[in-house]
């Protein structure tokens, strides 16, 4: 068995693979950055008791060597991590390559390959991340606040608006605080990539390219948006996989 893995700031999200060419299995938990090895393992023992090789994006540093102790450790084998050196078939040409996080990379080495070598892919995290890839050349990208990282700085910073539940709003203008809230979070955000999306369109002129969305928030903030948009929730574990292939040449 094959473990993908995926280590974002709020979630780590797992596929399971067994002929190394389609993902069997999902599993999602929350990130804990203070978490040992065998904490970890106390959470993730029963899942990846078959796991053989594995393969890691990490945006969280501190865990890297936490879940590199966990595989060695408890399964006696030693992750592969996606970083320098690593074929990916994508070309960086931005300011600083180093920079570019490897969950980036993940998304687009799927995208250009299910979708097209130019697109656009849209990231819902705790960041939301909108990159332009050109024939297979990443270009560069925009951040912007997750919508749950929004969420959480104006619940925060407002003494009278209450906390709620990040959901679809039942209508635009709402007629209390928790609808309200919910609708500018949610129509707001799919706005945003709305009319950023849109500029990319016009900068490299033509709108004729698909855009996929993936992460967390697809499902809330997808159907909100009036640019077409590709939905696809397991992006990065895709682009693990192919990534995968690509570096051990190894496909059963």
């Amino acid at each position: 068995m094959l473990a993908l893995i995926d280590i974002g700031n709020t979630t780590i999200a797992i596929g399971l693979s067994r002929d190394r060419m389609t993902i069997d299995k999902t599993i999602r938990i929350n990130t804990a950055k203070t978490y040992l090895a065998d904490e970890y393992a106390f959470v993730l023992n029963q899942s990846l008791k078959d796991v053989r090789e594995a393969v890691i994006s990490s945006v969280v540093p501190e865990l890297n060597d936490v879940f590199r102790e966990y595989f060695q450790n408890w399964l006696g084998i030693t992750p592969m991590f996606l970083g320098q050196g690593m074929k990916s078939g994508i070309k960086i040409m931005t300011d600083n390559p180093r920079e570019v996080g490897t969950d980036l990379i993940a998304n687009i080495v799927a995208a250009t390959e299910q979708y097209g070598k130019t697109c656009i892919v849209v990231d819902l995290g705790t960041a939301t991340t909108i990159s332009y890839v050109e024939n297979l050349t990443f270009k560069g990208c925009l951040i912007a606040p997750g919508v749950t990282t929004s969420k959480n700085a104006l619940i925060s910073k407002t003494s009278l608006l209450p906390q709620v539940e990040l959901e679809s709003p039942g209508k635009l203008i709402g007629t209390n605080s928790a609808d309200s809230i919910k609708s500018g979070l949610v129509y707001g955000h799919a706005a945003m990539i709305d009319g950023l999306v849109r500029r990319i369109f016009e900068q490299i002129g033509t709108p004729d390219i698909p855009v996929v969305m993936t992460g967390g928030h697809t499902k809330i903030i997808a159907p909100h948006c009036s640019v077409k948009v590709i939905i696809d929730e397991s992006l990065i574990l895709k682009g693990l996989l192919s990534v995968y292939r690509k570096n051990t040449g190894k496909s059963s």
